[in-house]
């Protein structure tokens, strides 16, 4: 069972559960998703059931945030994800989204980003939310953009990881 915590006027915003597996099997293993953000060794249900368990609901159980599973109000359709994550290699709190490809360019991802950020301002008392995203990944980096997150500084999560640029957002700017 499925915890809504936002909407949005076409999306609803809750938190992933183990029965999300297929759709997380599909969306972690989309060329996309393995090139600009990476390869979670997720192949099988199995898998996928794992990583939903280690990833967002130990998050949710930790922090009482994570990634969430954005559907389409409008059948119920799993598009993508979209939610808040603490990394152990980063001091703040960061905005993390994918989605299917066949939902890009519809405005879902800004649209379920907005309402977390929001949730994360408001709900949260978060003052600053950052976000990583990969140099040439000009659709995210349009997103964050928008979504009022400036460039800082490029970063690495691990010493020997691929520099990244990260993104802020703080109270007060």
């Amino acid at each position: 069972m499925t915890t809504t915590h936002l909407e949005t006027s076409r999306l609803i915003i809750c938190h992933l559960a183990p029965d999300d597996a297929p759709f997380i099997l599909d969306l972690l293993n989309q060329p996309s998703f393995l090139q600009y953000i990476g390869d979670r060794g997720v192949r099988t249900l199995e898998d996928a059931r794992n990583y939903i368990q280690k990833g967002p609901i130990s998050s949710y159980e930790r922090y009482g945030f994570g990634l969430f599973l954005v559907k389409l109000k409008d059948g119920d359709i799993p598009a993508g994800i979209c939610g808040l994550l603490k990394r152990d290699t980063l001091p703040d709190v960061d905005i993390g989204f994918a989605f299917l490809p066949q939902f890009w360019s519809q405005g879902y991802a800004y649209e379920s980003a907005a309402a977390v950020m929001s949730y994360g301002k408001n709900a949260l008392g978060l003052k600053r939310i950052v976000a990583i995203t990969q140099p040439d990944n000009i659709g995210s980096i349009r997103l964050l953009e928008k979504l009022g997150l400036r460039f800082e500084q490029m970063v690495r999560l691990a010493e020997d990881d691929v520099k990244l640029k990260l993104f802020a957002w703080e109270d007060g700017e």
